[in-house]
């Protein structure tokens, strides 16, 4: 037997799939970039994006590493309930519909969720807000960058570096000549890859490892897998919807969207967006079950379903299973350069350091932003310190404590920003205790919980009336 690993592509020819891939989405982001003349243009795309547009970016940023690889290594270690939890947080994007059209209703010449925040709530609380932002932005763009790496290793066995890199120089450089009318255009092209290649991809596994065959082989090796009672899978069910419902409802991936989507747009696009999310996880979720039957046991975990995938498909397979996980990633990670590049420009320079910029200093530094923001995450991503799971799940501790003060500050005037801060704060404080001594899913319940609590008493001992008006803000210095 070899000692040396077989792999689906070969290296040269995974370098060939980056660097056409990479200098394709490039070009389209420049070409696109010439129709932004104003820093709104590039923050948010003229606020003018269509239903078609609207709805493609927001299911494809929604499929991620979260969906393409955490879905499968999930379903590995906790069997049904993790592909079916992971779907869970199709609720999220749905959930965020009516949010979506009040946030337009209330803010139609908003920027970003920290714009709401710092208004709503007032600096105290602005700051917790930004802390867990960075915190959770961090996370999701270190995770992004390693699903680069490890997506590579596995199919080409090139080193985990050259396709973290690639991944980063590729989305750092359309989203930098672009903007969000890059990010979304690109977006409606990536979900399309993404329906298609997913659907192909179960249709052959199906074909080849018969449901029949993979049941036998789980039932009989793996019985926890199927277990429906399973403890630590019942928990992270839980702790997923949460975890869900705290990313999208705080972040201003999902802000910046309901802003630059036209008109009413906004309450359609996020609804039909999750249901075309909910089915991708269970389907990819689904592709790990077959990796005893296949004989797989994967060096680690998260890069399973990659695996699997290109052992049933082959050669051909395994260049389906890189576009669609390529385009997954790109997608997620486009979309988050951009929006906490906004957050820098907008609530750090802008309302903080520069009151006074005008329109061109603020897009120099908002493309600033996204070319020092892609390097910060390079040099984080470097150490690869642990499974995409891992991480992801750490910054469910910090954003499920954003869950209640977002939706109780957008739909009721008596939460006062102090009780809105320190719910955010101790949220998150009792979400990392958890996370350290039970285990990751129980950190986005428990933050959760505690946050609610708080805003519950907030409500109970409140007496003043927040005047909606105050989240009219007036832009002029900026022109």
């Amino acid at each position: 037997m070899s000692a040396e690993p077989s792999f689906a592509l070969s290296p040269s020819l995974g370098i060939t799939l980056v660097v056409v891939f990479g200098l394709a989405w490039i070009l389209f982001g420049w070409y696109l970039g010439r129709a932004n003349k104003t820093h709104e243009d590039f923050a948010l795309a003229g606020r003018n994006v269509g239903f078609a547009l609207a709805a493609a970016t927001a299911m494809a940023t929604w499929v991620t590493s979260n969906t393409t690889l955490v879905a499968p290594q999930l379903t590995y270690q906790f069997g049904v309930w993790g592909m079916v939890g992971y779907s869970f947080a199709a609720f999220g994007l749905m959930l965020f519909a009516p949010l979506a059209a009040r946030i337009k209703q209330l803010m139609p010449k908003g920027y970003t969720s920290g714009d709401f925040v710092r208004l709503r709530y007032g600096r105290t609380a602005w700051w917790v807000f930004i802390v867990i932002s960075v915190v959770y932005a961090f996370g999701w763009l270190v995770s992004l960058g390693m699903a680069g790496g490890i997506l590579l290793e596995a199919l080409s066995g090139l080193d985990y570096h050259i396709g973290m890199t690639a991944i980063l120089v590729i989305c750092v450089g359309y989203t930098l000549f672009g903007g969000l009318r890059a990010v979304i255009a690109t977006d409606f092209i990536q979900a399309l890859i993404i329906i298609v290649g997913v659907a192909v991809i179960a249709w052959f596994l199906i074909d080849t490892v018969s449901l029949e065959l993979i049941h036998s082989e789980v039932s009989a090796h793996h019985p926890q897998l199927l277990d429906l009672l399973f403890p630590a899978a019942v928990m992270f069910l839980f702790n997923n919807i949460f975890f869900g419902l705290g990313e999208i409802f705080h972040s201003n991936v999902w802000w910046s969207r309901a802003l630059a989507f036209k008109g009413k747009v906004a309450f359609k696009a996020y609804l039909l967006g999750g249901l075309l999310w909910l089915p991708i996880p269970i389907v990819t979720g689904f592709i790990a079950l077959a990796a005893p039957q296949l004989g797989i046991f994967p060096p680690s975990a998260d890069m399973v379903g990659p695996m699997v995938a290109a052992e049933v498909l082959g050669k051909a397979g395994a260049v389906v299973v890189f576009i669609v996980v390529f385009s997954a990633l790109a997608s997620s990670l486009d979309s988050l350069l951009a929006a906490t590049a906004d957050l820098v420009t907008r609530d750090l320079y802008h309302k903080n350091l520069n009151p006074a910029a005008h329109d061109a200093k603020l897009l120099r530094v908002n493309r600033y932003s996204i070319l020092a923001l892609g390097v910060l995450t390079w040099l984080f991503c470097l150490p690869q310190i642990a499974t995409l799971g891992a991480l992801l799940n750490f910054a469910g501790a910090f954003v499920a404590s954003t869950i209640f003060p977002i939706v109780l500050g957008l739909y009721q005037r008596r939460l006062t920003g102090g009780y809105a801060a320190v719910a955010m704060a101790a949220g998150t404080i009792m979400g990392l205790i958890g996370y350290f001594a039970i285990g990751f899913y129980v950190a986005a319940l428990l933050s959760c919980l505690v946050s609610a609590s708080i805003c519950a008493l907030g409500l109970l001992r409140s007496n003043t009336a927040f005047d909606w008006q105050q989240l009219q803000e007036q832009e002029g210095a900026s022109k």
